[in-house]
């Protein structure tokens, strides 16, 4: 069995965090990590084709068979959840541009994937991402997030290949 590449990102307009691991059946290995943050005073087209641009670099240096990206996350800042879904948008365009398989997880399905509980907490995510993948070294919050994100995909896709659906 081969490894699969998987890239995890935790999208955002102010700092999208992106992760990869390679998945060799119940083997999971760290690969790298970063984040884009575009900066804050230019215009939003502008930070989107930011976002575009070093997502797709980081898609073509690594080439992922696949890409998870968590969901919006819905609470009642209709501004920040609009921009959060546009830097969403971009993640998508970005990976199907490439022509890679694109899965999506909400935020409590990653969390109980990574730590075993739907409302666990950045820290305690960042924890367990580190106790899974050692090499990963110092973790900021939206990495540690991105590769939060690709465990979550290593652990439902892995069990979809295995019963083969």
């Amino acid at each position: 069995m081969s490894a699969v590449v998987i890239m995890g990102i935790d999208p955002g307009l102010n700092r999208c965090g992106w992760g990869l691991v390679a998945s060799e059946g119940a083997r999971l290995s760290y690969i790298a990590h970063g984040v884009i943050a575009p900066a804050p005073k230019q215009q939003l087209a502008s930070r989107l084709l930011c976002l575009f641009e070093q997502l797709g670099e980081v898609l073509d240096a690594h080439q992922p068979n696949e890409v998870a990206v968590e969901e919006t996350y819905v609470n009642n800042n209709a501004r920040a959840a609009l921009a959060l879904g546009q830097a969403r948008g971009v993640a998508l365009a970005a990976a199907a541009r490439r022509g890679v398989v694109v899965a999506e997880y909400s935020p409590a399905t990653i969390k109980k994937a990574v730590v075993g509980s739907g409302g666990a907490d950045k820290n305690q995510i960042a924890f367990m991402v580190r106790r899974l993948l050692p090499t990963a070294g110092e973790l900021t919050a939206d990495a540690a997030d991105a590769l939060g994100v690709a465990l979550c995909h290593a652990a439902h896709a892995g069990m979809r290949r295995r019963v083969g659906m």
